[in-house]
């Protein structure tokens, strides 16, 4: 409703002046705090009410067409009266139409997606609210990764180099699929490149990807089309760290060359595992590709829940100011706590954003970047800082209920300080001496790991979520490669161990009680564990007992 109009409206009604000014102050407040969001495209200081971001998605809804009623409704109604009362009609096969009313509440009447079919993030001529949503999303989702999470978002102007959240897009799959759609982007812009230097360069269908023990990015690659080549890691000596082998990086860039389209690395991984180096690893890079023309070796930094760490962040600047970094791939529902289902991918450079974005096929569903959108409305940057802010908060607490815990039961920690998100603790002393002392170590091995497995499972079933139990030289075949040690992104890690995460969202009242139930899970097995030894050992006299028997009667 036009707010200047207002006042003579509701005096036609004969509603006291007065009254009115009060109810039009409160549309005029929230109509300038909407015509600020679009004039500055940045989060609002505080984060808005539920009423006032539902007002906007409807405002918005409405500027699309074929919102105004649900298919189910038109079926009702065109039974008893005949007439078609709506301004649109729709004569295509996709029209924004819904059938249910709670799926049509449940999206706010946006229907049609966004994108088209040669663009991601191109406007679409009957879908104008949904566009603008979409392209507000991401400035605002921008906002947030530079002012709160601290990412440098420098253009490259004059002789500076861009940082890394310079430029983006929003995809609305999971991190792996967005890895896929990274990787056959980047190949599509390479070949283009490459043609302009050379009719012969080999094509670039090798990915160097420095080990970590998560399906989702291999399998990503191979979905991709491309050949993976899996770089080993290296053990750290004076910690229990596992991290990047620059030394393999660089044979395995001296071996493949012009055939590498990119290397991956990971920033947020689970314990012992740490960030990839990837400030060196960008060097590396970019001193490989200065000697060699055409589109050179792409890096692609697997960013997936680091957003949430100053450190990881602080190592992006650094990788994106000394060297090679194409594309960033973070999660948004592990880092600003929305449903599973969409992607940030950041870069210093357009034309890397513009070609992932060209490179998705057909539209995309619109309900990752709603969510989205009313998520960072409400949080504002105040409350999205306070988010982090809380881990941050957190993480010291975590660590020391879990160094305690250890130590209560003749365990210890894993000592990895690189990574402050993901926190380990050795279980070596939860398997039975028996299973250790057999004298075949293959049958050894495999009871050790399936009663290391067995506490896993018995967390979860006391409802802990989220934590991982790794056995010691687990072998994992996917599509047809096999990994050894399995879970510890390493073929010879030392220890067996779990991992619990001090991630973003979790609270100090939640985080209390997951160390409570570890504590009462730990005594209940290893009180298990000791009763069922006994009891084998008790029966292990008894058979020896029998067989003595038996001698002294035959004799």
């Amino acid at each position: 409703m036009d707010s200047d109009a207002i006042p003579s409206l509701f005096a036609s009604l004969h509603i006291p002046a007065n009254h009115t000014s009060v109810g039009l102050s409160n549309l005029v407040a929230s109509n300038a705090e909407a015509k600020a969001l679009f004039h500055h495209k940045r989060l609002p200081e505080v984060g808005w009410s539920d009423v006032h971001i539902q007002r906007l998605l409807f405002e918005l809804s409405v500027l699309d067409t074929n919102c105004e009623e649900t298919v189910k409704c038109q079926l009702s109604s065109s039974a008893s009266a005949g007439k078609f009362t709506h301004r649109w009609t729709g004569a295509g096969e996709r029209e924004g139409r819904i059938y249910s009313t709670l799926v049509s509440q449940r999206h706010y009447g946006l229907g049609h997606g966004i994108g088209r079919s040669g663009d991601v993030m191109e406007a679409q001529p009957k879908a104008v609210g949904s566009s603008a949503l979409l392209r507000l999303a991401l400035r605002l989702i921008l906002d947030a990764v530079r002012r709160g999470a601290g990412l440098n978002g420098n253009s490259g102007k004059g002789n500076q180099p861009s940082g890394p959240a310079a430029n983006g897009t929003l995809l609305p799959v999971c991190t792996g699929m967005s890895i896929a759609l990274v990787l056959s982007g980047l190949r599509d812009r390479a070949k283009k490149i490459d043609g302009v230097v050379s009719d012969s360069k080999p094509e670039r269908n090798v990915v160097l990807w420095s080990r970590i023990d998560q399906k989702s990015c291999y399998k990503a690659i191979l979905a991709a089309g491309l050949k993976c080549v899996v770089l080993p890691t290296r053990a750290h000596p004076d910690t229990d760290e596992v991290s990047t082998d620059l030394d393999a990086l660089q044979s395995a860039l001296s071996k493949y060359g012009n055939e590498i389209l990119a290397v991956i690395t990971t920033t947020s991984c689970f314990c012992p595992r740490v960030p990839d180096e990837v400030d060196k690893v960008a060097k590396t890079i970019k001193l490989w590709n200065d000697e060699r023309p055409g589109a050179g070796v792409s890096h692609v930094i697997n960013h997936a829940y680091g957003l949430q760490c100053q450190a990881t962040n602080k190592l992006l600047n650094r990788a994106c100011t000394i060297g090679r970094v194409d594309a960033i791939i973070c999660s948004t529902d592990k880092n600003f706590l929305v449903p599973v289902g969409g992607a940030l991918i950041l870069s210093p450079d357009s034309s890397v954003v513009e070609s992932i974005s060209k490179n998705y096929p057909g539209r995309a569903s619109a309900s990752p970047v709603i969510d989205l959108f009313i998520t960072l409305l409400s949080m504002g940057l105040e409350g999205y800082k306070k988010v982090l802010e809380e881990r941050r908060r957190l993480t010291g607490l975590f660590q020391s209920q879990l160094e305690r815990i250890a130590e209560k039961f003749g365990e210890r920690t894993l000592k990895c300080p690189r990574n402050t998100i993901s926190f380990g603790m050795t279980l070596d002393k939860l398997v039975c001496v028996e299973s250790e002392q057999n004298s075949d170590a293959g049958v050894a091995l495999k009871e050790q790991n399936k009663q290391i497995t067995k506490f896993g499972s018995m967390l979860f079933t006391r409802c802990v979520s989220g934590t991982r139990v790794v056995a010691k030289n687990e072998t994992k075949t996917i599509s047809g490669h096999t990994f050894v040690g399995f879970g510890s992104s390493h073929d010879s890690y030392s220890h067996a161990y779990m991992t619990a995460a001090c991630a973003v969202g979790l609270g100090e009242a939640e985080m209390n009680e997951f160390f409570a139930r570890l504590d009462k899970s730990l005594k209940d097995y290893c009180a298990k564990r000791d009763k069922d030894r006994k009891r084998r050992a008790k029966k292990s006299a008894q058979d020896v007992d029998e067989e003595m028997s038996k001698v002294a009667i035959s004799a």
